[in-house]
């Protein structure tokens, strides 16, 4: 980009002889008589050099100068004064007035050209820096929006969380699954755990006791919950309540189901072996179903949580509660699933034995009920 260079004069020779030399030499020139033409045409268009005569009429160059300097826009515009004056004698009140240098007339052209290549190049140096440093705090302004915005999506990400496999959580945010929190019905399979002997161990261990214990046993079963990526419902005290093939469809829910319910009860296994040694007496019992039911956001502003609603959510929670310590009940409709071959149920290490039909609370008619051998 051609530079631009400002040529302040009261003589008009003067103004054209410069102008003429610059011109020649490749930069782009503009004039002014006075220095109050001067400040108007710096107001108009920021120059890239100024050269300031000394002596005119009205405002001379070192009150041209001062003013330039008062403008914080100005304040590295290289300022060149003329001079027909001893320039040795006028330094001083001219780098007073902020000028970057001097020149005495007659103009020598080779001196005039070595100086203000000199000066521009400072110029464009400054010009470069300062571009660089817009440029970086564009920057420095993206990144903190970035970072803003990524501290919201770690957020969202971790009350998603709550209920939903990492995997699933961080579809939902990047747009890959559809809005989970919406009311929809479907068919879900159910896995309902719960303590044995929970009630009597509060009644006698101090509360400190009890929160340990059910953080042992919630780290442990939360574990499994996220390794077969269910979701879970709720925790309830020494309760919790699993669901699968929401909202991320699942092709083998009752079989996933059920893998995780003997993992669990493995777990539960260990876990029972420490408390014992503790003097603690508790065991497991889990309740799996199958079935249709209604799910979605449940709660008001400020507190939501995701919820299934339905008749699976009570059976597999009846389940669980006659199912004996170490045991897993399924219903009848998991037990059909777990029928096909695809199961394999030998090959996995269990098998299935009918106990019959349960008269369970909420149910009109007794349900069959099959546990699980492992």
């Amino acid at each position: 980009m051609t530079a631009h260079i400002l040529v302040v004069d009261d003589v008009p020779r003067n103004v054209r002889l410069l102008a003429d030399v610059l011109g020649a030499h490749g930069y782009r020139t503009s004039t002014a008589a006075s220095g109050e033409e001067a400040l108007a045409c710096l107001a108009a268009e920021r120059p890239d050099l100024v050269l300031l005569d000394v002596m005119m009429p009205g405002m001379d160059g070192y009150q041209v100068c001062r003013a330039i300097r008062a403008d914080p826009a100005c304040a590295v515009l290289p300022v060149v004064l003329v001079t027909a004056l001893d320039p040795e004698q006028e330094r001083i009140k001219g780098l007073e007035a902020g000028a970057d240098d001097f020149l005495g007339k007659p103009i020598h052209q080779a001196e005039l050209m070595a100086r203000v290549r000199s000066l521009l190049r400072v110029k464009a140096l400054y010009d470069e820096v300062q571009r660089q440093r817009a440029e970086l705090q564009a920057w420095n302004s993206t990144l903190e929006q970035r970072v803003a915005h990524g501290v919201q999506q770690l957020e969202r990400v971790g009350q998603l969380k709550r209920f939903f496999s990492p995997q699933l959580a961080d579809a939902i945010l990047a747009g890959g699954a559809q809005d989970p929190l919406r009311s929809h019905r479907r068919e879900i399979t159910v896995v309902f755990l719960d303590l044995r002997g929970f009630t009597s161990f509060t009644e006698t261990a101090d509360p400190e006791e009890v929160m340990g214990v059910l953080a042992q046993y919630h780290a442990a079963m939360g574990q499994r919950v996220l390794e077969h990526e269910g979701t879970l419902e709720r925790f309830s005290g020494d309760g919790m309540m699993i669901f699968f093939n929401d909202p991320q469809p699942v092709p083998d829910a009752p079989a996933r189901a059920l893998r995780m319910a003997l993992q669990m009860q493995a777990d539960m296994a260990a876990l029972s072996g420490q408390w014992r040694r503790r003097g603690y007496d508790l065991t497991m019992g889990i309740g799996i179903a199958q079935g249709f039911a209604t799910l979605g956001g449940i709660g008001f502003a400020g507190r939501i949580d995701y919820g299934a609603i339905g008749t699976v959510t009570n059976l597999a929670a009846r389940l669980c509660g006659e199912a004996a310590g170490g045991q897993i009940l399924l219903s009848q409709r998991v037990y059909a699933a777990l029928q096909d071959p695809a199961a394999d149920g030998d090959a996995a290490g269990w098998s299935l034995d009918p106990v019959g039909e349960l008269a369970l609370k909420g149910f009109a008619r007794p349900v069959p009920a099959w546990r699980v051998l492992y």
